[in-house]
């Protein structure tokens, strides 16, 4: 038995009627980061840190719950009390908070043991981890391929069985995509079921946090223990936080599903829809009503992510200026504090952060700030009351997750508008701040994986885990790649 290729259910199954230790998970784990560290998943690992922590919960017993003595990885965005955060950036290379998040320091309490911490793209600034100052994550299926990003490392390491689970950002699908291209279960919340507070932000009234796993349940497992209200993060309302899995397995029976008729339009790939679309007939024999909708305002998401979340991102920045935080640059001047932070901010930066700094600074500048920044967020209002029609005709939406099954590594990188049409059919439910779940629903010829997408209204979590649960079950895809390719 690989013991990396479990579920999180079923690891936690077996570390309670004595199958095995969390020592020997851990261990497995660690083995198969060292089989698969061409992936390029992990910027950090914390090996000694894990196996203490898994003998910790072998010691207790595990009385912590079902995450105790599970092995799992952040993205590093997320702050680890004395553990390097990068962003993975230059920006932050040395960077040791003092201080964990929210969300980790939950997931600490639960008894969880951490493997390490996951690659994304710079500050979450991409949408394959290319942009990365560690390199980019690779597809489990295919190294030709990206994992997706910006939480790549995340999906290639929970889709390879490099760890049980991981938790990830989503902001304009951050989350989800990886998942599709990957392979796995992604969750991106409704804004604020998660607290963001200690995980470095993006763009502030977009940032989501949610986990990445290998099966629908395994979300709804890690979900109950980070989900819920935090006094230092003000977006979190006090919302009931129920039990995530409980409804699993009622199906879709009498159920209406809305198919928008934009998110399958040109630029969809034949091999995606064909996918998407065969995953929805499942649903039809399942019981569910399949209900065509309209969601006109998709077309502008895209413009509307890429104005308002460079606006956050550009005053988000300011603060790494090599002094109260970032990259201290050498040879200069200390008393010429412009010259200074200008050689702090090029050496630190990469490229497509400082693109969408200067972006999100011209947006907000005098004379422009009516014209764009403004009108995007009358847009954005429009589009969350298009989602609140829409969900009085429908209980969920299905929709592709990713216009295409895959991205080599390279393309789009000298089109940016290109790679921002990756997140498409992701950015509106980003742009709502209602809950969505991608997971695998097939494979085109090539062997790459496929993501279809439930959506649904504001704190509906439990509903679309229900519907994601009852096709993962009809179509039983294999949760982990039979053979994981070898470099050339």
């Amino acid at each position: 038995m690989d013991l990396f290729a479990l579920s999180l259910a079923e690891a936690a199954k077996g570390l309670r009627s004595g199958l095995f230790t969390s020592e020997e998970l851990t261990r497995a784990c660690f083995e198969r980061i060292d089989e698969c560290s061409h992936l390029n998943s992990y910027v950090t690992l914390t090996k000694d840190f894990a196996l203490e922590r898994a003998k910790e919960a072998d010691a207790r017993q595990y009385e912590r719950g079902l995450l105790d003595g599970i092995p799992g990885s952040l993205k590093d965005l997320f702050c680890t009390k004395g553990i390097l955060t990068t962003a993975s950036s230059r920006m932050l290379e040395n960077f040791v908070p003092p201080y964990e998040s929210t969300a980790g320091q939950k997931l600490k309490d639960a008894g969880y043991v951490l493997l390490g911490k996951t690659n994304l793209d710079e500050f979450a600034h991409g949408a394959s981890t290319q942009t990365s100052y560690y390199g980019t994550s690779l597809c489990p299926y295919n190294l030709d391929y990206v994992a997706g990003g910006s939480t790549g490392g995340s999906a290639a390491a929970v889709a390879s069985g490099q760890g049980f689970f991981s938790l990830g950002t989503d902001t304009g699908g951050s989350i989800r995509q990886p998942a599709s291209l990957s392979g796995c279960v992604g969750l991106k919340v409704t804004y604020g079921r998660v607290s963001r507070f200690g995980v470095i932000a993006m763009a502030s009234s977009w940032d989501s946090i949610g986990p990445m796993t290998r099966t629908v349940e395994d979300a709804a497992l890690v979900l109950n223990t980070i989900a819920g209200k935090d006094r230092f993060d003000a977006t979190t309302p006090d919302v009931e936080v129920p039990d995530y899995t409980k409804d699993l397995s009622k199906g879709v029976q009498g159920l209406k599903i809305g198919v928008p008729k934009e998110y399958f339009e040109e630029g969809l790939d034949d091999d995606v829809r064909a996918a998407v679309e065969s995953a929805i007939k499942e649903y039809e024999k399942m019981g569910a009503t399949i209900v065509p909708v309209s969601l006109p305002l998709t077309k502008y998401g895209v413009a509307v992510y890429y104005v308002t979340q460079t606006a956050e991102v550009s005053a988000n920045m300011a603060r790494f200026d090599g002094i109260r935080f970032g990259h201290k640059p050498e040879g200069v001047d200390t008393s010429d504090l412009y010259e200074y932070s200008a050689t702090s901010r090029g050496e630190g930066f990469g490229d497509e952060v400082k693109r969408r700094i200067m972006v999100g600074s011209f947006v907000l500048s005098a004379g422009y700030s009516d014209a764009y920044y403004k009108q995007a967020q009358r847009v954005r209002t429009l589009i969350i009351q298009e989602f609140e029609d829409v969900f009085k005709q429908v209980d969920v939406l299905a929709a592709p997750v990713s216009p295409f099954a895959g991205m080599k590594v390279g393309e789009n990188m000298n089109d940016p508008v290109k790679m921002y049409m990756a997140d498409v059919y992701a950015i509106p439910a980003s742009a709502a701040g209602i809950p969505s779940l991608s997971l695998p629903c097939g494979f085109n010829e090539e062997g790459l994986p496929m993501g279809i997408q439930i959506i649904g209204p504001q704190w509906s979590e439990s509903l679309i885990l229900r519907v994601g649960a009852a096709l993962e079950q009809a179509i039983d895809l294999p949760k982990v790649p039979q053979h994981i390719p070898k470099p050339s």
